[in-house]
């Protein structure tokens, strides 16, 4: 099965940001939900490759349940901004945002859609 997405042009260069006070680098081991993150593309970038056949030949290798591995998939859907910042979230502020609230938001299709849940998610928190 395949499925081919157009993405939309760009109109303006800028990038939405979305504002946190200050963060300061990362020491140490980063947030969970920045590893989640970057799990989620290495697993699709296994299956893409070939390397495992499918997601359920992934759940049987980690001996983790297909549903977990599709929540941990579900995060590499997130529009790329959010992703970024989420990579670079600094642990003082990873609290604010859970793997379940990016879940939510990550079901979203509309990436102008998720920025703007992600944008009342930070509100709603900081």
């Amino acid at each position: 099965m395949t499925f081919e997405y157009k993405l939309p042009i760009r109109r303006s260069r800028t990038l939405p940001t979305f504002p946190i006070a200050g963060a300061k680098d990362p020491i140490g081991r980063p947030p969970r939900v920045a590893r989640l993150v970057a799990l989620a593309h290495k697993l699709e970038a296994m299956v893409q490759s070939g390397l495992v056949s499918d997601y359920g030949e992934l759940a049987r290798r980690a001996r983790i349940s297909p549903a977990r591995i599709a929540q941990i998939v579900l995060l590499g859907q997130l529009a790329p901004e959010i992703q970024e910042y989420i990579l670079f979230l600094s642990r003082e502020y990873a609290g604010l945002i859970t793997e379940r609230h990016l879940r939510d938001i990550a079901r979203e299709l509309r990436w102008k859609r998720q920025r703007e849940l992600f944008g009342e998610l930070l509100s709603r928190r900081g």
